[in-house]
């Protein structure tokens, strides 16, 4: 069957995501550090377990990363002593210079030449389990759709997303494939919603998933030669 849609991941797909959070968090302890002096006496262990108090009362939290860091943060500076009406403005405050930082990134090499040599033949959209927003990266004009788990509700490894981003660009599942970079959300979810999958492995790591992808990269330059292949 031709392939008519193709979605990409983005963390660790378009980019390295770990330089990236590791600089954002940075930037958010930095800017805490001026502006809200009370949390340097707040242990990590003690922001975890605030996390892990989230988590434990309202699951869906795990799929709106923006929405569980902010509260994370509006916690953590009520229980150093700020004011409610204080600490909700330092939360803000803190997750947009994260947010920030957190699109400051350095695409890989291949991105903008693969994705302009893919625009012209096939429907591209985005399914990212992340918060990074296309738009703010420069990329919204190569992608029909950006589907994130934050405003779906739901993230992948659920066959939801795919089938949100088949129902996005109307066309049925098997003209369709997913690229990324991790075995189960990527492969697995993407093959569990009937599309095929690519997994993208710079590294040359071995498989460990369960679900064998229908092809492997260690390039997105090699995408467009691949998929010519599959016509």
């Amino acid at each position: 069957m031709s392939i008519q849609l193709i979605t990409f991941d983005l963390d660790d797909t378009l980019w390295d995501v770990t330089p990236v959070m590791q600089d954002a968090e940075a930037a958010l302890r930095n800017w805490l550090a001026m502006h809200a002096p009370r949390l340097d006496a707040v242990s990590v262990e003690h922001l975890w377990g605030i996390r892990a108090t989230l988590l434990r009362t309202e699951p869906a939290l795990q799929h709106r990363l923006s929405e569980l860091r902010r509260r994370i943060l509006f916690h953590a500076l009520e229980n150093a002593g700020y004011a409610y009406n204080d600490a909700q403005a330092l939360a803000e405050g803190g997750f947009q210079v994260f947010l920030a930082a957190r699109h400051q990134l350095e695409l890989f090499a291949e991105v903008h030449p693969t994705l302009e040599a893919l625009a012209s033949r096939f429907t591209l959209g985005v399914i990212t389990n992340g918060n990074a927003d296309v738009r703010r990266l420069g990329l919204a004009d190569y992608f029909q759709f950006a589907l994130c788990a934050e405003e779906l509700g739901v993230g992948k490894p659920d066959p939801k997303p795919f089938e949100e981003a088949l129902k996005r660009a109307g066309i049925a599942a098997e003209h369709a494939v997913h690229i990324g970079d991790h075995p189960s959300d990527d492969i697995a979810g993407a093959k569990a919603a009937g599309l095929r999958a690519i997994w993208f492995n710079p590294q040359a790591k071995p498989w460990t998933g369960t679900t064998a992808p229908d092809a492997e990269i260690r390039s997105l330059a090699e995408l467009p030669t691949l998929l010519h292949s599959w016509a």
